[in-house]
């Protein structure tokens, strides 16, 4: 896993071979960041706007969509009941019992699919993918996005609850 943690950033990926270079967006540094930020929320159960002051004033947080960070980093733990519940039916655990840093990709992943329209549901997967591939466990990818794709599956079919 490439978890590197300090106060407020964790994961340095500039180091991480293999991975090639491409343009990143500030929509896509914001799902980042509020991954971490997330993450640190599950890990220690700071507040979230706690958690947000130390992120912003980063000097590195410039190119980041802030508003969608802080639209995530309060939503996310708004709805984390419902997102866990239809997460564990996919994955098949219990939410608690997942590694911190993939459950804070699922929940990123599961309220764009769940809760943001504007977001088209293959960009939420291939998002929490790329983050995962990045900060993940080594095979961690492949759970996130079969979880998540189950779950853009299930909302396709405009289900309300997942099957079962």
């Amino acid at each position: 896993m490439h978890c590197l943690v300090s106060d407020s950033k964790w994961w340095n990926t500039s180091g991480i071979q293999g991975l090639p270079e491409v343009p990143i967006s500030s929509r896509h540094l914001a799902r980042r960041n509020a991954t971490q930020a997330l993450y640190q929320w599950l890990v220690t159960d700071q507040a979230p706007g706690d958690i947000e002051s130390k992120f912003i004033s980063d000097e590195t947080f410039a190119s980041v969509d802030l508003d969608y960070f802080r639209h995530l980093i309060t939503q996310v733990p708004r709805y984390q009941d419902e997102l866990e519940r239809r997460l564990e039916f996919f994955s098949e655990r219990e939410s608690k019992k997942l590694d911190p840093v993939e459950r804070a990709i699922l929940l990123v992943g599961a309220y764009e699919i769940l809760f943001r329209p504007d977001v088209p549901k293959n960009v939420a997967i291939n998002e929490a993918v790329q983050v995962a591939h990045v900060f993940g466990a080594e095979q961690g990818y492949r759970f996130v996005n079969s979880v998540l794709h189950q779950l853009a599956k299930s909302a396709d079919n405009n289900d309300d609850e997942p099957p079962g």
